[in-house]
């Protein structure tokens, strides 16, 4: 018997989401075209992922406005329902004329929640000696988000729900949660190490007491990224029929949650984060944070089939072949399932996907592929 991380039960557990198509996946034979098939989907992954009432669009404050090198910088901000109130970055071409295409860009996970928008963009010429470590380690050394607003697009970099500003803060929770660490982090290295470590531990309290509210950790990242998204489509210097988001890892997950479901994302590319729930079951879950998994969902829509509920609108998928959180041979499998549904929604075209060598990555040679899919169709 092959060994599992659930030991002798793994093939059991593996028995209940099979080989053939969840019940809700457009490969099935019930389903013929995307019109019948598209909206049922997307309803019963909405009904799984529970997510929180957003509250109204929020007003939005620009705390400052500057010029970084050759681009327009806005430090932005607004308050959710609940929580410290969530920061961005936009960028866009300082000489910028008329409405550019937009790109809500997405940070990573990376095992550090003090840190959010930083981790691909960069405003200062002397970024956290943190960030600079982190951009070269996963992004060849380049903030990307600063990279593709160069191309002439308007790049929103919003915190993800628990990162940068939206971060659990240890002076809200009790000491005996707090685990003598002080209620204040001081951007000091080894204090944001502490956090990150504290943090690293809360997230299965986080993900439990959300349960027991009754929605999801990806369902809340959903609702602040629709929001994200709202916020980017309004504004009067973007093209909100030409908009499209991006990420790796962690924000390869939130890509695949918001292009999933909201149409006004025209255009999505998935870095470092495509495998199928057979292989987080079996093999990675130990590998991975608690904001991907979706009770109830696995026997209705694959993991990759969330990111082909968009279809037929234009999806690249970028994979490391030596990436240690997924197992290769899932990460092919599940580029087949989403090869199956474009191929049936007679979308060829518009689905690409590439393996690159090399561990989780987001690095430059990827960044120029996602680049050239952005600019083919937005």
């Amino acid at each position: 018997m092959p060994q599992t991380m659930l030991g002798s039960y793994g093939p059991w557990a593996a028995s209940w989401v099979g080989d053939d198509p969840p019940a809700f996946s457009f490969r099935r034979d019930a389903w013929t075209d995307v019109e019948s098939w598209q909206p049922t989907a997307r309803q019963r992954l909405l009904e799984r992922l529970a997510p929180p009432d957003p509250g109204p669009v929020p007003d939005v404050t620009v705390n400052s406005h500057f010029t970084y090198e050759d681009l327009h910088v806005e430090l932005l901000s607004w308050q959710p329902p609940a929580g410290p109130r969530a920061e961005a970055i936009f960028l866009k071409p300082a000489h910028a004329k008329g409405p550019l295409p937009g790109v809500l860009a997405f940070h990573d996970h990376g095992g550090k929640k003090y840190f959010g928008k930083r981790k691909i963009a960069q405003i200062a010429h002397e970024p956290h000696p943190m960030m600079r470590t982190h951009h070269t380690e996963f992004y060849g050394g380049v903030a990307w988000a600063n990279q593709l607003a160069r191309r002439g697009y308007a790049v929103l970099i919003p915190d993800a729900y628990a990162f940068g500003s939206r971060r659990v803060r240890l002076a809200d929770v009790p000491e005996t949660i707090r685990t003598g660490l002080p209620a204040e982090t001081l951007e000091t290295t080894a204090a944001i190490q502490a956090y990150d470590q504290w943090a690293s531990e809360h997230e299965s309290i986080m993900a439990k007491s959300l349960f027991c509210a009754g929605t999801t950790w990806p369902g809340v990242f959903f609702t602040e990224d629709q929001r994200a998204l709202d916020i980017l489509c309004r504004r009067d210097d973007v093209d909100a029929a030409r908009v499209g988001c991006g990420g790796l890892s962690g924000g390869g997950l939130r890509t695949v949650l918001l292009g999933g479901i909201d149409p006004r994302i025209q255009c999505a590319v998935c870095a470092g984060m495509m495998t199928t729930w057979r292989d987080f079951l079996l093999n990675t879950a130990y590998t991975h944070t608690w904001m991907i998994y979706i009770p109830l969902l696995p026997p209705e829509l694959d993991y990759p089939e969330i990111l082909g509920l968009r279809v037929p609108l234009p999806t690249l998928v970028l994979n490391n072949s030596e990436d240690s959180l997924f197992t290769l041979s899932e990460m092919e499998r599940a580029d087949r399932i989403l090869q199956q549904i474009y191929t049936k929604a007679d979308a060829q075209d518009r689905y690409q996907s590439r393996f690159f060598p090399g561990p989780h990555k987001f690095d430059t040679d990827m960044q120029s592929m996602a680049f050239e899919w952005f600019d083919r169709w937005l």
